[in-house]
């Protein structure tokens, strides 16, 4: 069984803290992706068209989707840059739980300020910032202002439990 949770979403969202809470819940039997992690430490590539992020991001994924229960990708994964390689990669999985935080810039702004140690500011968030950046998977779940970090990780939770039910 290969399961995906795919979070996606702009910069600053609250994506890389739930994602790893959902590791830990898990745990030991899934495998978190970080793309910040990917480009921007192991590769130390810009975020650009055909990055050799998208490549490696695949490759993980796929040895994720063959080897553990759970698979967590998270990250921006912009429509224009990741979207042909997520759609065409997961079709492998047996499921897919993706979920695009489409927060206000102001939202985001907002979440972002909460971090302790940040080293970008409004100026670049919203140079950034891409609304509506969804992949067109199916089912793929739309992430508002009002949903609190909590809320997300229950609603992951609550929708392995319904998927592994059936």
């Amino acid at each position: 069984m290969s399961v995906v949770i795919l979070i996606r979403g702009n910069s600053g969202s609250g994506k890389t803290t739930v994602a790893k809470e959902i590791h830990h819940l898990l745990a030991p039997v899934s495998l978190y992706i970080s793309q910040d992690v990917v480009r921007r430490e192991m590769l130390k590539v810009k975020d650009l068209p055909n990055n050799l992020a998208i490549g490696l991001i695949a490759q993980i994924l796929d040895y994720g989707m063959r080897h553990c229960d759970f698979v967590i990708l998270e990250g921006i994964l912009s429509e224009n840059k990741y979207g042909e390689m997520l759609r065409n990669t997961l079709k492998q999985a047996d499921k897919v739980f993706a979920y695009y935080y489409d927060l206000s810039f102001e939202e985001t702004l907002r979440r972002h300020e909460t971090k302790e140690n940040t080293d970008f500011g409004e100026k670049e968030m919203r140079s950034w910032f891409t609304p509506h950046d969804t992949i067109g998977l199916e089912n793929e779940r739309i992430v508002d202002d009002e949903m609190t970090q909590e809320d997300m990780i229950q609603l992951v939770m609550k929708d392995l439990k319904l998927y592994k039910a059936n």
